[in-house]
């Protein structure tokens, strides 16, 4: 396994922590995925078959601030990415979506034939764009095998404790702010909206297990090389929604600990509710999720407290 990370918002004790846990060592390259010599170094070095992309900022709210760096980020980084891979023949590719393509407004649950593209966020944007860049490519490059995962709201952390969340600042994620609440590291949650048209009026999101979402990426490199496709898009998601304050009250059981909580206005860019019809990945990837929500804020809590001050 080959690695390419800029650190911007991540740490090499977590890559170490992967070799410790996987006894396998990791190639480590710390440089960013805009840099065009770069790229072409490592697929000229190693003998790739197949690439997963996750390099990308992801915060909503962020995106907002600072589009262009968003921008520059994720698209030219994924533009550079795809010329390497034309460049050395590298033409399986699993790419790290979103259901923030998701157009406002679309009956729940969302599937994959959904609308998208009409994004209420600049992040969102950039990841229908990065799909619609994947979708040309393949359309104009058979030999190209491409899947797009559109994640749902990953949580959870590794259930050793050594591998988790560990945002820089406030985090951005519902859940590791309720983490850091819990464990008084932060005083209290900002809520953002308690006026949406959900039952406890606060906003309704399917959170899946990070586990259950890496096991997905097993199965979608594992479709890719048995199959013979192009194009092709799953939802990444348990097909479960939860509020805001279902998470808030579910914490508290779990952690033992009163979480103290203020509404806020709300953030520009969020929806309402969201969350995935998994169907497709269940039949075609043979994937489901297994771990619940409380499973979920246990191991984040577990992680939590074994790692108070991150990595």
């Amino acid at each position: 396994v080959i690695v390419l990370d800029n650190l911007c918002n991540s740490s090499i004790e977590s890559i170490k922590r992967v070799e410790y846990l996987t006894k396998k060592q990791v190639t480590l390259y710390i440089g960013d995925v805009r840099d065009r010599d770069l790229l072409n170094k490592i697929f000229m070095s190693h003998q790739i078959d197949a690439v997963m992309h996750f390099a990308a900022l992801k915060s909503v709210g962020e995106s907002n601030n600072i589009p262009l760096t968003y921008y520059s980020n994720n698209i030219t980084g994924t533009l550079n990415l795809l010329e390497s891979m034309q460049r050395y023949n590298v033409k399986k590719l699993i790419f790290s979506s979103s259901a923030t393509v998701y157009t406002a407004g679309n009956k729940m649950p969302n599937t994959e034939s959904d609308k998208t593209g009409i994004a209420k966020n600049p992040y969102g944007t950039s990841k229908f764009i990065m799909e619609t860049i994947l979708k040309d490519i393949s359309k104009s490059d058979p030999s190209f095998s491409i899947i797009s995962l559109r994640y749902f709201n990953p949580t959870g952390a590794h259930p050793s404790g050594m591998i988790g969340e560990n945002p820089n600042g406030i985090p951005n994620n519902l859940i590791p702010y309720v983490a850091k609440v819990a464990q008084n590291t932060l005083p209290v949650l900002h809520i953002y909206g308690n006026d949406y048209p959900t039952k406890d009026g606060t906003g309704v999101r399917d959170y899946i297990h990070v586990m259950d979402l890496a096991l997905g990426h097993v199965k979608a490199l594992d479709y890719i090389f048995l199959n013979k496709i192009n194009y092709e898009v799953f939802n990444l998601g348990t097909g479960r929604g939860y509020s805001v304050l279902d998470v808030v009250y579910l914490f508290e059981k779990v952690s033992q600990k009163k979480i103290s909580y203020v509404f806020c206005d709300k953030r520009e860019g969020d929806v309402a509710v969201s969350w995935a019809c998994p169907q497709l990945a269940n039949e075609k990837l043979k994937w489901q999720a297994t771990k619940d929500l409380e499973e979920m804020l246990k191991d984040v809590w577990h992680w939590q407290t074994k790692n108070p001050n991150g990595y």
